[in-house]
């Protein structure tokens, strides 16, 4: 049986374009520094160990795309530098961050457990990505979603 996705062109899909911008592994690992409060270039090399090249490449990607701005700085008797900080896009990007999180807790965490724990500012509850259609029933299995052409999709030409 041939799959009806078949029949729909990815020329534009939206999940690869997130991974162009998201897919490389150490683009995670920056945005959970940001995301921890780690914003200077200097203070993310040397606690995650990416390169310095890479880092580079890295964070201007990052402020290309509208995740993260430049913010100057300038410590006592320095020059000036920059910090990076979230933009909304940026900021849109903690539930996969946290999804990413839950993934890893579960398949691949020490036997002492996850090094992060993230919990809710007001009540100190464990949080974690949880997936609802938006009439608000909780969809816990991939089964239990229909994939299906959006409003952007485009017939493939054969």
């Amino acid at each position: 049986m041939r799959p009806p996705a078949l029949d729909w062109s990815v020329e534009n899909c939206t999940i690869a374009r997130a991974m162009a911008v998201l897919g490389e592994k150490w683009t995670l690992v920056v945005l959970r520094e940001v995301f921890n409060g780690v914003r200077r270039f200097d203070d993310m090399r040397i606690r995650t160990g990416i390169p310095r090249q890479v880092l580079t490449n890295r964070l201007a990607t990052l402020v290309e795309e509208g995740v993260l701005r430049r913010q100057p700085y300038r410590e006592p008797g320095s020059r000036e530098r920059h910090e990076y900080r979230l933009t909304e896009k940026g900021l849109d990007l903690w539930p996969v961050l946290v999804a990413v999180l839950g993934w890893g807790d579960r398949y691949l965490a020490d036997p002492d457990g996850s090094p992060l724990s993230v919990g809710h500012r007001d009540c100190g509850g464990e949080v974690r990505v949880e997936l609802r259609c938006e009439r608000g029933h909780p969809v816990t299995a991939a089964r239990d979603v229909v994939p299906r052409p959006g409003p952007g999709a485009r017939r493939r030409a054969d």
